[in-house]
């Protein structure tokens, strides 16, 4: 299994929650010091050869390499979109690779307002140039499914902490412990085709009901933020993304 993007906050806790059940292959543009178990690879997911080499021999690929917040355009369609783009095209080229998980963003669906409950069904109202560069993502990863037949998964990653510290990670947490279990999962289902899963814990005023994609794949979570807040179902955001998804006056009200 190769992860992309293995030197960043979730890359780091999957390599450590993950390294007893596959054999793994980290890439990184960043070095990292490799251990018993484990090959270590410097490279750039924008570049074609470096990725198609990181790629052989791999049977699936967890794909957190990117931006992981608001930023330019010209930078997002390097990283985000381009990016994507060549691990999807490595993977479908290597023989090898048959499952991609997607790391996305809860960000993608951000301009729904926070007194709904959207499934993973709902359309993209994503909340910024990053949300929509992760809706490109899985818009790209289900045509790979579609007309190249891997199969592809798309994590929605809510707010990956340690644990809860605001009023809007009762509605978005996810803790390292579900996170590994969600992509453990993710990579054990067979025959799980093209999906898309929210990735939070056991909140009960979750902003997501995603009940029905974590049953497909076996994903019980053992953490919640219910503790977090004041009980109240919107707290202080209008909308899921919180404070990236300022919509125009216009549309304000």
């Amino acid at each position: 299994m190769l992860i992309t993007g293995a030197a960043g906050r979730i890359g780091s806790v999957l390599r450590e929650g993950l390294r007893e059940h596959f054999a793994t292959r980290l890439l990184d543009i960043r070095p990292m010091q490799e251990r018993p178990g484990e090959e270590v690879v410097v490279a750039d997911i924008r570049r074609q050869d470096e990725l198609a080499a990181a790629m052989t021999g791999c049977a699936a690929v967890v794909h957190l390499a990117g931006i992981p917040n608001e930023a330019g355009f010209e930078e997002l369609l390097d990283t985000n979109i381009r990016g994507t783009y060549q691990v999807l095209e490595a993977a479908r080229a290597s023989g090898t690779c048959r499952r991609v998980i997607l790391g996305s963003t809860n960000h993608v669906t951000g301009f729904y307002p926070s007194d709904e409950t959207i499934t993973p069904e709902a359309p993209p109202r994503p909340d910024g140039l990053y949300g929509a560069s992760k809706a490109y993502g899985e818009v790209l990863g289900r045509l790979y499914h579609q007309k190249h037949g891997l199969e592809v998964i798309a994590i929605r990653i809510g707010s990956f902490l340690e644990r809860p510290t605001s009023p809007r990670h009762a509605h978005t947490w996810i803790s390292p412990r579900d996170m590994v279990q969600l992509v453990q999962r993710c990579l054990d289902t067979p025959n799980v085709g093209w999906l898309v899963v929210y990735g939070n814990s056991a909140n009960q005023r979750s902003y997501w009901d995603g009940d029905e994609a974590w049953r497909r794949i076996g994903y019980v979570p053992q953490d919640s933020a219910d503790g977090i807040g004041d009980g109240s179902r919107d707290g202080v955001d209008a909308f899921q993304g919180g404070e990236l998804a300022t919509p125009h006056p216009r549309w304000a009200s």
